[in-house]
C-alpha cells in the first residue's frame, strides 16, 4: 500500500505573496509544495528557479519541496537547487537521454531525493529501467509548461503499467486533476497528486484536499 501525498501546484499561487500562499497549501492539509522550473527552452515559459526556493525554504523549513525542473540541462542545478533547500529534484528524461544515470547518481549525492519526469508523448518503457534506483516517477497528464489544460486520459495508462509492476512506487501525476477526475487517477494507480486550480480556485482548499486523499486512500 502506498501513502497519498497531495501536492499544490505553487504555479497556480499569487507569486506576490508566495510564502503566505504556501502556508495557507500547510494549512488547508498539503503534503507537499509543488515547485514548477521551468528554463524558456524545454518549454515554452520561465518560472522560478533557485533563489526563489532557497528564500521559501527559509521562510518555510518545514515544508517539503518538490522541485519540478523542466529545464534542457537537468544536471546543470544540481547543486543549486540542493544548496537552496529543494527536498525532492524530478528531471525529465528526455532531457536526460543517455545521462540519467549520472543524474540520478549525482542528485542522490546531493543529498536529495529524486524523481524522473515523462511527457504525454513520452513511452513510459522509457523510465522502467530506472525505478529501482529513484524515488518517484511524475506521469505528466498535460504538456508540460502552462497551467489550466486539461488532463489527457489517455496518459493514466502509464500509471496503470507502472502500478503492476512497482506496487510500492510513489506515481505522481500532474495536469488538469481536480476533485471531479481524481478517481479515475487513484483508480489507473497514481498516489502523488500535484493540482493547482483544482486546489487553489476551489472555494474550500482544505476540502479539496481530503476529497483527494480520500480517493487515493480508496484505491490504493
Amino acid at each position: 500500500m502506498v501513502k497519498p501525498i497531495i501536492e499544490p501546484s505553487m504555479l497556480s499561487s499569487n507569486f506576490a505573496d508566495l510564502a503566505n500562499e504556501a502556508q495557507r497549501m500547510l494549512d488547508s492539509g498539503a503534503d507537499r509544495l509543488h515547485m514548477d522550473v521551468m528554463d524558456g527552452h524545454f518549454v515554452r515559459n520561465i518560472t522560478i528557479g533557485a533563489p526563489v526556493i532557497k528564500n521559501l525554504k527559509a521562510s518555510k523549513p518545514n515544508a517539503f519541496l518538490d522541485c519540478h525542473l523542466m529545464v534542457s540541462e537537468p544536471e546543470l542545478w544540481i547543486d543549486d537547487f540542493a544548496k537552496a533547500g529543494a527536498d525532492l529534484y524530478t528531471f525529465h528524461i528526455e532531457a536526460a537521454v543517455d545521462k540519467t544515470a549520472t543524474i540520478i547518481d549525482k542528485v542522490k549525492k546531493a543529498g536529495m531525493k529524486v524523481g524522473i519526469a515523462i511527457k504525454p508523448n513520452t513511452p513510459v518503457e522509457w523510465v522502467i529501467p530506472y525505478v529501482k534506483d529513484i524515488d518517484m516517477v511524475l506521469v505528466m497528464t498535460v504538456e508540460p509548461g502552462f497551467g489550466c489544460q486539461s488532463l489527457i486520459e489517455s496518459c493514466l495508462s502509464k500509471c496503470k503499467i507502472l502500478r503492476e509492476k512497482f506496487p510500492n512506487l510513489d506515481i505522481e501525476i500532474d495536469g488538469g486533476v481536480s476533485i471531479k477526475n481524481i478517481d479515475m487517477c487513484a483508480e489507473k494507480g497514481a498516489n502523488v497528486i500535484v493540482s493547482g486550480t483544482g486546489i487553489f480556485k476551489h472555494p474550500n482548499p482544505a476540502e479539496a484536499i481530503d476529497i483527494m486523499r480520500s480517493s487515493i486512500a480508496k484505491y490504493n
